[in-house]
């Protein structure tokens, strides 16, 4: 399956063909997509599919990932089959937020060098977990670091390596619960102007000045060597 948003993550109507159906749980597979399959923290896709042949909508109320593919959860598989050509249609808005979240948490990750021990991307906040203790992280010096960072508007880039080179690089993995993404033997590397360099599967924006303002909503104690910062984006 290709994954489209990997080349584009602003891709918000494309076509495809359903390759799979899954009656008893009304799911799909398709031979590319533009929807994001929930992992990493980050939440799947809604949106919509259109069935070219007789221009019956169906919803889709969510996109996971499981054993390398990417399953779309229809509210119905009525009027569907093996072999239909359709219009996948992003729940756009939903997409742009996540995006920008996402991006933001790559720059928390940029100005604390430390260890990712988990992380969530919401719509409204969202949050990193670091492997610190209290002493190392102040709420104050990391929200003025993270704003001066959206107004010098660093672009965002990306770049593949193959995963053998990667183990070679662990630096490159911050998050110590979850594995990056692999396509074809691959692992996509996303680049933050000099701040950060990572491996990660998500979708981001193209500039830092696209997210807004960063708030640290609040830090909290989650373990001796837990600190979960938790964020809020404003436009």
């Amino acid at each position: 399956m290709k994954r489209l948003y990997e080349e584009d993550s602003y891709l918000r109507k494309f076509e495809s063909e359903i390759i799979d159906i899954d009656i008893e749980n009304k799911l799909i597979n398709l031979k590319e997509t533009a929807f994001y399959g929930k992992s990493g923290g980050q939440p799947g896709d809604t949106g919509n599919i259109i069935i070219k042949a007789n221009n019956i909508k169906i919803k889709i109320t969510e996109t996971f990932k499981k054993n390398g593919s990417i399953f779309h959860q229809l509210n119905t598989i009525e009027g569907i089959k093996i072999g239909d050509e359709i219009k996948g249609i992003i729940n756009w808005e939903k997409r742009y937020r996540y995006m920008k979240m996402h991006t933001a948490l790559h720059l928390l990750c940029g100005v604390i060098p430390l260890a990712v021990t988990g992380g969530q991307i919401g719509e409204e906040k969202s949050r990193l977990d670091f492997n610190a203790d209290k002493n190392l992280i102040n709420k104050e010096e990391i929200q003025v670091k993270l704003n001066k960072i959206l107004k010098d508007n660093h672009e965002v880039s990306y770049h593949w390596i193959n995963y053998d080179e990667l183990m070679k690089k662990t630096e490159l993995i911050r998050t110590m619960s979850v594995k990056p993404p692999i396509t074809d033997g691959k692992v996509r590397l996303v680049k933050i102007g000099n701040i950060d360099l990572q491996a990660c599967g998500g979708t981001h924006v193209k500039k830092t000045s696209e997210i807004g303002h960063i708030d640290i909503a609040k830090i909290e104690n989650k373990g001796k060597m837990n600190r979960r910062i938790n964020i809020n984006i404003n436009d």
